[in-house]
């Protein structure tokens, strides 16, 4: 989830000037919809798409589910009820679930019947979590996590007892884990990815990425918020890369802060969406406070209204509730306020180009090809990791469609990557009718020889509500043979598969959705992140838990297909780790790749009936009889130049020989 943006900027203002606590964020306004959408607002939004108009509910709301079977549902256990679920990593059985207040661990042995084998309470957002062999590690970000894992917070600005950064835990006994160390860094850890390079087996690297203010270098030495031309030493515009000594992974210590973002600039963005000017114009005719921030109108929420009337009412030296007077002086002041905490507006216009990406919000590693891929604020950038310690820069591509890169997705052969735009920051509903499709979407970009060029957008296909925080988030690949297909959350948008082989013209193949937590008004929840993992598909929902779903044949997908992508088994998975798929030579395997021949009008339906028969009979033969069938059928095959018919072939071949 991001954390800039001038809203939450405004939200830490307001709560800083009351002398408050934090609390939670509320939505715009549900605003009236329009009829009339702009170029490239949603196509399918229409009351015919199951997903539009679904029944609200926690636990119960309504919900649709095409070419997925929904395997089970649990919630979360009663420490963890209320405070957010976020990412996942998984390790043999297991699968581990980052929360705010700690890491949920589930035995998936059973996928219908996920049991909780451990609730470790440990507060720190967002605790993003990974495993490798016998250890884990969990990022802290947020002001209040402790370094003894209390949960009664850190009040004070500068604190010894904080924990901003990596925590390191041993697994060994998965129902114990041992909290063995951790690394500090300047800006906490909002995510991390871990890398573990195929030519180093006694050391793993975890680039860290915080995207949080810098901490004062009375709690942590050598940290400076200082631009670069004022100390070059800053904690902005650099990212860290912790090195883990398996042998000794308490010798954990930072050994670079590689600085990838030199030479980038402010990228041109976009204005508002039609749906959030129209909130923003109904908010004024309403009576409401609209700050303008650095260009930007933004509602500020009923409560944060009332801690700052409050500090008016403190002001004029009274007590009790606010007057029409104190209303009257807040809207008089509030331009002052703003312009002393974010600047009048004009001054970076003088300035000339503002400075680009401070941060990378996720890093994904690809370690088999040897690059990474960064979702950093206003870029994305690809990476040259093949040497751990020191990652650098290829190249940088921005776009000004996106508001916020976020994540990225490589496709198996490493020949495109995708990237996310979490315009909005995932607090809000950003798959409105007429929101843009090319605004909070994905960007898909062809990969040829370490350059990337742009291809298409894909968008979740079905609009949704204004108390529905909706927007790309974070997925990974179903290792479907000889096709890209991922499967994606969008937070109250629910889950989206989509086939994205052909780079220019992704289209969705499977979907499940949930009706709002509330019908009227904003509560945080939906799919945070959702992986494909030995045949499950396994869901973090950010207020009902964790959901198990599996695949159906479909027209889009066949069973082989599914089949074949079952065959792949991975001893682990980390969210921001991606793994290059291989697949055991098998009849699915065979059979999938002449499912998609057929697919593609390589082959006739008679010849089809005649190779699926030729196939069955094989698989059910053995020895010398399973030898001659398939030789038959590789001499017939081997003719077709069809890519998918030589790829089956192949697997004959492999086959015939086993």
């Amino acid at each position: 989830m991001q954390r800039f943006s001038p809203f939450l900027a405004l939200v830490a203002l307001v709560a800083l000037a009351a002398c408050s606590g934090s609390s939670p964020m509320t939505t715009p306004a549900p605003g009236a919809m329009e009829s009339d959408r702009m170029p490239g607002a949603m196509p399918g939004a229409s009351d015919a798409d199951p997903r539009v108009g679904l029944g609200a509910g926690l636990f119960d709301a309504e919900e649709a589910i095409w070419n997925l079977k929904m395997v089970s549902t649990t919630p979360p256990p009663e420490a963890f009820v209320g405070v957010t679920n976020s990412d996942l990593a998984f390790k043999g059985n297991y699968a581990f679930q980052g929360n705010y207040n700690g890491v949920i661990i589930w035995d998936l042995t059973d996928p219908a019947n996920p049991v909780m084998v451990k609730d470790f309470v440990c507060p720190a957002s967002q605790s993003d979590v990974s495993v490798y062999e016998n250890l884990m590690f969990v990022s802290g970000e947020g002001l209040g996590g402790r370094l003894d894992c209390g949960t009664e917070g850190v009040r004070e600005a500068v604190s010894p007892d904080r924990l901003r950064g990596i925590r390191i835990f041993d697994i060994s006994d998965i129902r114990n884990p041992e909290y063995i160390a951790n690394v500090q860094t300047c800006r906490g850890s909002h995510t991390h990815s871990v890398l573990k390079d195929p030519s180093d087996d006694e050391n793993l690297y975890i680039y860290v990425s915080g995207s949080a203010g810098v901490r004062p270098e009375g709690e942590l030495a050598g940290c400076s918020s200082g631009m670069p031309g004022e100390d070059p030493n800053t904690a902005l515009f650099r990212i860290e890369v912790i090195q883990v000594p398996l042998a000794n992974p308490q010798a954990a210590a930072i050994v670079s802060s590689p600085r990838i973002f030199e030479g980038l600039t402010e990228p041109e963005g976009h204005g508002m969406s039609p749906a959030d000017l129209r909130e923003i114009e109904q908010a004024r005719a309403e009576g409401k406070f609209v700050a303008e921030i650095r260009g930007n109108s933004v509602v500020i929420p009923d409560q944060y209204v009332r801690q700052m009337l409050a500090g008016m009412v403190a002001q004029r030296g009274g007590s009790g509730e606010p007057t029409a007077a104190d209303s009257t002086m807040l809207r008089e002041q509030l331009p002052t306020i703003i312009a002393a905490q974010f600047g009048a507006g004009d001054e970076e216009e003088d300035a000339g180009p503002q400075p680009g990406p401070t941060q990378c919000h996720d890093i994904t590693l690809y370690p088999e090809i040897g690059l990474a891929g960064g979702a950093c604020e206003g870029y994305g950038l690809l990476l040259d990791i093949s040497d751990p310690a020191r990652p650098t820069r290829i190249q940088a591509v921005a776009d000004s469609n996106f508001a916020y890169w976020h994540s990225a997705t490589f496709n198996n052969d490493g020949s495109k990557v995708l990237f996310t735009d979490e315009w909005g920051g995932g607090g809000q509903p950003k798959c409105r009718e007429d929101d843009p499709m090319e605004w909070g979407a994905n960007a898909i970009f062809t990969l040829t020889n370490n350059r990337m060029d742009f291809a298409s957008y894909y968008k979740l296909p079905a609009a949704q509500s204004s108390t529905e925080n909706c927007v790309a988030h974070n997925g990974s690949l179903i290792p479907v043979p000889g096709r890209d297909i991922m499967v994606q959350s969008w937070y109250q948008g629910g889950i989206s598969v989509f086939d994205w082989t052909d780079a220019a013209n992704p289209i969705e193949i499977a979907y499940h959705d949930r009706g709002p937590i509330d019908a009227d008004n904003f509560q945080m929840g939906g799919s945070w992140s959702v992986y494909w993992y030995n045949g499950m598909i396994v869901n973090s929902e950010i207020a009902r838990g964790l959901d198990v779903f599996t695949l159906t044949p479909s027209e889009y997908l066949t069973q082989n297909e599914i089949d074949a992508a079952n065959t792949v088994k991975l001893s682990y998975l980390n969210a921001q780790g991606q793994p290059k798929y291989t697949w055991p030579m098998s009849f699915s395997l065979a059979k999938a790749y002449a499912d998609q021949a057929m697919r593609n009008g390589d082959i006739t339906a008679a010849q089809m009936s005649q190779l699926t028969f030729g196939l069955n009979s094989a698989e059910d033969a053995s020895g010398a009889q399973r030898t001659g069938i398939l030789n038959q059928i590789i001499a017939q095959a081997s003719a077709s130049p069809a890519p998918k018919v030589q790829k089956m072939t192949e697997v004959l071949r492999a086959l015939a020989t086993m």
